[in-house]
């Protein structure tokens, strides 16, 4: 049985307060609804402990719309399961 992968989690500056212990995390974002739905995964977002701060960077906002543009070529199709949340 093979080992699991180990992740590690890059330590970075915040933009934001400048604190040097802001982590990378990899995040789930959703665009769009119904047959238009996409779903990003791996999503590089900058968590920092000491301000409370989440932001994504200049280059994954990049990154994120040039996948949107071309999402009939890059997407790959699964069955999404939806759940009626009522009150």
């Amino acid at each position: 049985m093979p080992k699991p992968k180990l992740r590690r989690k890059t330590v970075v500056r915040c933009e934001v307060c400048g604190g040097a212990q802001a982590r990378i995390r990899r995040i789930t974002r959703t665009y769009g609804a119904g047959k238009d739905l996409l779903v990003i995964e791996n999503v590089p977002v900058v968590s920092c402990p000491a301000c409370g701060e989440r932001y994504m960077t200049a280059h994954t906002l990049h990154e994120i719309e040039r996948l949107k543009r071309h999402r009939r070529r890059l997407a790959a199709g699964r069955k999404v399961g939806v759940v009626n949340f009522a009150a």
